[in-house]
């Protein structure tokens, strides 16, 4: 399964690693290969996960308090965000909409 991020998700994840890595060196690092073993996880059972709508879901990171929020498409799991839990939980919406996708 080809794996596809919006570009918002994939700035997300790249502030996350950055800001990981600001607070300790490597951690950001950690974040990247937890995100990479959640996205594996999802691969391997893209429908597991809690529904946020009828075609999107959230798979929660194990280590830190992220969630991957991503639709199974066909042959393509496309990644809508990468966001942290405490921040405004709807705000992936917003991107759904202005694209037709």
């Amino acid at each position: 399964m080809k794996i596809a991020f919006l570009p918002p998700a994939k700035d997300e994840l790249v502030e996350a690693v950055s800001y990981y890595n600001g607070q300790s060196e490597g951690l950001g690092y950690q974040f990247a290969a937890e995100v990479k073993r959640t996205l594996e996880r999802i691969v391997q059972y893209p429908g597991a996960w809690s529904k946020l709508s009828t075609c999107t879901r959230r798979c929660r990171t194990n280590r830190f308090p992220y969630g991957v929020i991503y639709q199974a498409r066909k042959e393509t799991l496309l990644i809508v965000a990468v966001m942290h839990l405490g921040r405004e939980p709807e705000t992936w919406r917003s991107r759904l909409r202005t694209k037709e996708l």
